[in-house]
């Protein structure tokens, strides 16, 4: 992250900042690339894909379950190229904490037909930096 794109962060987030964030999330999915991945979050960053589970900590860790490399609980497998669209926006944005909402739509195949979608909310806490230090995950499946 540049040093003028940090700057952009110091004090509390705002709606701007927060969607630049999730953009960077998503970007940063589509691609797998561990240095976009780490660059979201803080060193001690607590990470849930669910609400109830024991949280992912640390930076490291965090990249390491997005790349499919983890055995935590819940932790993510890697997506083919092509096979999903993620679409995320800030609802609620209040100092360093933020709830966004969006959805989240999987094909089988790159270019097939949707065949899962889900409505997504992210509950986050952000330091200083812009950095996200606290991220849950609640989603469920559109029937």
């Amino acid at each position: 992250m540049t040093a003028a794109r940090n700057r952009s962060y110091v004090g509390a987030m705002d709606h701007r900042a927060a969607q630049d964030w999730l953009d960077r999330y998503v970007a940063a999915w589509k691609t797998y690339d561990p240095d976009a991945i780490g660059a979201l979050f803080s060193d001690d960053v607590s990470y849930r894909y669910h609400p109830y589970d024991e949280p992912i900590t640390g930076r490291e860790a965090v990249v390491a379950s997005w790349l499919g490399q983890s055995e935590a609980e819940g932790a993510s497998t890697l997506d083919a190229p092509g096979t999903f669209e993620a679409s995320y926006a800030p609802v609620a944005v209040d100092g360093e904490a933020v709830v966004a909402t969006g959805t989240t739509s999987y094909r089988e195949t790159a270019g097939g037909p949707v065949v899962r979608v889900y409505d997504n909310c992210f509950l986050m806490r952000f330091d200083d930096a812009g950095r996200c230090r606290d991220f849950t995950e609640f989603y469920v499946k559109r029937p």
